[in-house]
């Protein structure tokens, strides 16, 4: 049997770090027009995925991103017993966890840490592990097509707590070794990954068509084989 497992974070417009995300009605039922809403937000906000073009001019668009870089056979690399609180996660962290990795694989990260806060709390954020260079190095020499991640995957992505300044572009592991250097596609923001109970997994991780754009929100599902019972 195969179950479908959502990996997609909800989008509200009352979160904290993403201000600017607004939903509205513009007609209603009261008024007895249908209901329509209507909804604003980055592309880069909650569960989406990354352009190359996102960090560096020379990278492509959502134009050139085709499906095959972000639907397809998955390696779930469980590293949630190491990457607590604050935990830089290493090569030898990843090379414990994924021996499996395949190439052409789209690996995800399963941290578990929306287990431990929510994302719409500023814990989430600013005690999250993160990755490392050795360990995107090491991921990027896996040949893999795409990673996904259920933590703030860089460090810096705190500074938008603390009001410190952009760092320089190789500080920021995966945007500049997986997502510059090697075209490898970030799906930033995912939830529920504690409910993946298989090394290996199908993923979906679906965007938004937007031509010519850094990045697109995404419904990102994996399908997971389970035993059948007799």
């Amino acid at each position: 049997m195969t179950e479908i497992i959502d990996l997609s974070i909800p989008i509200r417009d009352d979160h904290f770090r993403w201000t600017d995300t607004e939903r509205k009605l513009l007609k209603s039922h009261d008024k007895g027009a249908g209901q329509g809403s209507w909804i604003g937000l980055s592309c880069h906000a909650f569960t989406h995925m990354d352009a190359p073009v996102h960090y560096w001019p020379g990278g492509h668009s959502t134009d050139d991103l085709t499906l095959d870089k972000v639907v397809g056979e998955g390696a779930v690399v469980d590293i949630s017993d190491v990457a607590g609180p604050k935990h830089a996660i290493t090569a030898a962290d990843l090379a414990a966890a994924g021996a499996h990795i395949r190439e052409g694989d789209i690996v995800l990260l399963k941290t578990r840490w929306d287990e431990r806060y929510p994302y719409t709390v500023p814990e989430f954020w600013g005690e999250s592990p993160w990755v490392t260079a050795e360990a995107a190095e090491w991921l990027g020499k896996r040949g893999i097509r795409a990673c996904g991640f259920d933590f703030p995957q860089d460090y810096s992505i705190r500074n938008f707590l603390t009001g410190e300044p952009a760092p320089a572009r190789e500080d920021n592991p995966t945007h500049y070794h997986l997502l510059q250097k090697r075209d490898v596609i970030l799906i930033e923001y995912l939830g529920n990954m504690g409910a993946l109970k298989n090394d290996r997994t199908f993923v979906i991780a679906l965007p938004l068509k937007i031509p010519n754009c850094d990045g697109a929100p995404s419904r990102v599902i994996c399908l997971q084989d389970t035993p059948t019972t007799h």
